[in-house]
């Protein structure tokens, strides 16, 4: 389907006539992130399951960041043209990570579209002030580290993002990975989600207090890139929010029974 020039591959899991939950993923990250056993288990719930790639990532179109910016709000107009596409007035919405703040966004800016909020390992959307604990030492030495870029790479930032308490299903990881990369039309261009994710506008300082979809925030108790204060201040921030924190979670779902665990909580 399209948006605005753009093409973004999507599909639909489940029967259409069922209540629609579109899911976001986080910054860089292609629809099949998302673990298979977490949709599948939406399915069971009785939801019909969308996913997508964002621009710049995996079989959507590739933008010239440089010559065309964007920032949240374009990202949160791709999930609106994602729901025209399939012909949904509205969804309940599940962001992950990045998607997270783009699910608030759209919470905030396009209400009408959005039956419910479930907002996973997540940070407000606005904030900028500091106040929040910075990413885990481990997560930004795997950063510091500057290792070639490929799914070698990739599987051991996974492994970082799991944490270490609960066990890390390497081989579902490695094969996600290995697939995310076959199918990305230009691996490189998800780069440009860092560029959006730092530039701020007034629209993602308004406040989170004029959401009113029923919210869910779901937090890992050991997320190295948003630490638990992040999941709180969000509880705070929403009026009515309720916060489920997970013990042993990081930021991923990769962990033996973890994907219907996360499904089982993702609103209806």
């Amino acid at each position: 389907m399209t948006a605005g020039g753009l093409r973004l591959w999507t599909e639909r899991i489940g029967d259409p006539d069922h209540p629609p939950v579109l899911l976001i993923m986080g910054s860089a990250a292609q629809g099949i992130t998302c673990p298979d056993a977490l949709v599948i288990r939406l399915v069971e719930r009785g939801a019909q399951v969308i996913r997508f790639d964002h621009r710049d990532t995996g079989r959507s179109s590739v933008v010239d960041f440089d010559a065309q910016p964007y920032a949240l709000a374009d990202l949160a107009a791709d999930c609106l043209a994602v729901l025209d596409g399939h012909g949904l007035a509205t969804a309940h919405v599940a962001g992950m990570s990045m998607g997270g703040m783009i699910a608030q966004w759209l919470g905030v800016h396009a209400p009408g579209r959005v039956r419910s909020l479930t907002l996973l390992t997540s940070s407000p959307m606005g904030n900028r002030s500091g106040d929040l604990p910075p990413p885990a030492p481990e997560f930004l030495a795997h950063l510091a580290a500057g290792l070639a870029p490929g799914v070698e790479s990739d599987v051991e930032l996974f492994r970082v993002f799991n944490g270490p308490v609960r066990p890390f299903d390497e081989p579902g990881a490695r094969a996600m990975l290995e697939r995310a990369w076959a199918r990305a039309t230009d691996p490189a261009a998800a780069r440009n989600h860092d560029r959006a994710g730092r530039t701020f506008a007034p629209d993602r300082l308004a406040p989170l207090s004029s959401i009113t979809a029923p919210t869910t925030i779901v937090h890992g108790d050991q997320d190295p890139v948003f630490p638990l204060a992040h999941g709180e201040a969000l509880a705070a921030a929403i009026p009515g929010a309720h916060l489920h924190v997970v013990p042993g979670m990081g930021h991923i779902f990769y962990s033996p029974g973890l994907p219907e665990e996360i499904a089982d909580l993702i609103r209806l």
